[in-house]
């Protein structure tokens, strides 16, 4: 029954390494107890999975944007980008070149480090220690 779900699927899904991806991951779902889409007919869930590709009840597409979901550790969420007309605002009057000191925004000064400073802090760095746990 499987090879025959397997060359069912090729159809919906043309790489078999994906295939078997998306099918283990809806077989892990169907495990911790989602609802199938099909009749069991007594087979095992990633058979159940196969099927459920095969027969369309399921879109591949909408299996691996599952897929990468749960596998995913940190979600990015966007930030709102800063108003467009404000950062002109803000750098045409520092290009005018006002004569008022005080509204100039403050320029931010970072610390500059030679390359032999950096060089000496790198050789500094202490290697974590090995456990048995890697």
């Amino acid at each position: 029954m499987a090879r025959v779900t397997v060359e069912d699927c090729i159809d919906k899904v043309d790489n078999r390494f994906e295939l078997v991806l998306l099918a283990s991951h809806r077989a892990r779902q169907i495990s911790q107890g989602a609802s199938i889409t099909i009749d069991r007919d007594n087979d095992k869930n990633p058979v159940v999975a196969l099927r459920e590709i095969a027969d369309e009840t399921l879109s591949p597409d909408d299996l691996k944007e599952d897929l990468i979901h749960s596998l995913q550790k940190h979600v990015e969420v966007d930030e709102p980008e800063p108003d467009p007309a404000a950062l002109l605002a803000i750098g045409s009057s520092v290009a005018a070149g006002s004569e008022d000191e005080e509204d100039a925004p403050e320029t931010v000064n970072f610390d500059q480090m030679s390359e032999e400073e950096l060089l000496a802090g790198i050789e500094g760095l202490v290697p974590p220690e090995k456990s048995d746990d890697y």
